[in-house]
């Protein structure tokens, strides 16, 4: 049998910036309680140059606040690694169709013309409820926030990335579902669990569709996370589900999210992955 090739001692060493020289958009990372802002410090950490989108608005009517993306660009920024690489930020109300295309253009021009990881973090809160409570409207804004500018968002990058040498290394998507496979799903939240559900399904699809480009495409599960929207006792409940006793915090999906930004990720791909510190 003819012997297959072993990776030499060198390619064996982890590389402490893994990431320098590539560039990513983060969806959501408005505020600095949230995983978008844990996903983008991550990124830079590992080298690369990072645009982060928001939406001030939509933090403005939530219980949690909005932050000033001034601030969260600045934390971002401090958090490099490499003090070459590039930090910007912009918004888009991804609501509206033409949105994910200019998104994507503006942050690739931002970064150097160039965009190799494209994490889709944002989401609508609010605007949702039980089987019997939500409405058309409801669902139609979970539809085109949740998951129509997501699939947009993918196909102005796949273009983008179209017309690169073939085999361009470093191509990664990567979107965000929620629970609502998990035991009893989320009957509270049917227009959410709904569109997030379709993530879940589209992402071999999207794999296949993306994989003559090099691209891998994984969607994560974080599990419940503590990002500022729930305190009291029901948050002591759901901690006291986890094994280790304690929430989800935004590095904890983050730092699976960076790692699969890496070369070491490029054999995953079509995935649907969770990081939900085993609960139960």
């Amino acid at each position: 049998m003819p012997q297959l090739p072993q990776p030499t001692a060198a390619e064996l060493r982890r590389d402490p910036l893994p990431l320098r020289g590539r560039t990513a958009l983060v969806t959501g990372a408005s505020r600095r309680g949230g995983i978008g802002y844990a996903v983008a410090r991550r990124l830079a950490a590992y080298g690369a140059s990072v645009y982060l989108h928001h939406h001030v608005p939509h933090d403005a009517e939530m219980p949690w606040g909005a932050d000033r993306p001034e601030d969260v660009a600045a934390s971002v920024r401090a958090a490099r690694a490499d003090p070459d690489a590039l930090v910007r930020h912009g918004p888009a109300n991804l609501t509206d169709a033409d949105a994910p295309a200019a998104l994507v253009a503006t942050a690739a021009e931002a970064l150097g013309g160039r965009l190799d990881i494209l994490v889709a973090n944002h989401a609508r809160s609010g605007m949702d409820g039980t089987l019997d409570e939500i409405d058309a409207a409801m669902l139609d804004v979970h539809w085109a926030v949740d998951t129509r500018s997501v699939i947009l968002l993918v196909q102005a990058y796949a273009r983008l990335r179209a017309g690169l040498p073939p085999r361009t290394p470093g191509g990664r998507v990567m979107m965000m579902t929620s629970g609502q496979d998990s035991a009893g799903g989320m009957p509270d939240e049917i227009a959410y669990s709904l569109q997030k559900g379709a993530l879940a399904s589209v992402t071999r699809s999207l794999a296949t569709s993306l994989s003559d480009l090099a691209v891998t495409v994984n969607t994560v599960n974080p599990g419940p996370v503590d990002t500022g929207y729930m305190s009291g006792e029901a948050y002591e409940n759901i901690a006291a589900l986890f094994p280790a006793g304690r929430w989800g915090m935004p590095d904890d999906p983050a730092r699976l999210l960076a790692w699969l930004a890496t070369d070491e990720a490029e054999w995953i791909t079509g995935q649907v992955i969770n990081s939900e510190g085993g609960i139960r």
